[in-house]
């Protein structure tokens, strides 16, 4: 995530933002699917990035951070775009477990409930500076808390550093809502204990969605590759 937003930001600095987001909607990243659906729930939203990317396709958006000071970078990005709406909790696999979450010094972008494994051998310069402890909840208890109507939301966005198995499962049923679902993910021990691609897909296959599409965009000799994961929905 965090080589992605720096690169974004120097490619926005040199053609202009308008033009980026025109060539990111219809050329390498090919997110035209989105064409075919009406809301996203992203989370680890970090200070929304895909924000005008979702508005360009009219989508309605909750998201998810559970950084405090990440979270206020956020509400303020998202501001002038009434059909986003930002919440500030951990979404995990269960309700009520606290977890120790650390806090990385790249914008809190490679932040995690886990700790670093090979993400160092692949970005050295990362490290954590601080953790917090903050007490997850689930996907459902989220939903329901916050009155927010599942069937406005079709896209399921998962950046998470490492949690995303943990919080597919603790998601339940809710999956069966989803066309589609778009997981950042590696194919080596990233953070420690974290989800890794194959596990990803095998979960994902049992829970009736095959893969869509599959973007590499990191990768280090010896260490793997990271990858953005689309499954689609098949029953």
């Amino acid at each position: 995530m965090s080589v992605r937003k720096f690169v974004r930001e120097g490619i926005e600095r040199l053609i202009g933002k308008r033009l980026y987001l025109r060539l990111r909607i219809g050329m390498q990243e090919d997110n035209s699917y989105l064409r075919r659906t009406r809301g996203v729930i992203h989370i680890g939203a970090n200070d929304g990035q895909e924000r005008d990317l979702y508005a360009a396709f009219g989508l309605n958006v909750i998201w998810v951070e559970p950084i405090p000071e990440i979270f206020e970078s956020l509400k303020q990005n998202i501001s002038k775009f009434p059909e986003q709406r930002a919440f500030n909790c951990l979404v995990m696999g269960e309700d009520g477990q606290k977890y120790e979450f650390h806090i990385a010094n790249n914008a809190g972008a490679s932040s995690s409930v886990l700790d670093f494994s090979k993400h160092k051998e692949m970005w050295p310069e990362i490290t954590y500076t601080n953790t917090i402890t903050i007490q997850g909840i689930t996907l459902g208890t989220l939903l329901e808390t916050e009155n927010i109507d599942i069937r406005r939301y079709d896209v399921l966005v998962l950046d998470t550093q490492g949690s995303e198995h943990n919080i597919l499962v603790g998601a339940g049923n809710l999956l069966a809502n989803f066309k589609f679902v778009k997981v950042e993910v590696p194919d080596f021990e990233s953070y420690k204990g974290c989800c890794q691609i194959g596990e990803l897909s095998e979960f994902m296959l049992s829970h009736g969605f095959r893969e869509f599409r599959r973007l590499p965009f990191m990768h280090v000799s010896r260490v793997g590759t990271y990858f953005d994961m689309i499954y689609t929905k098949v029953r």
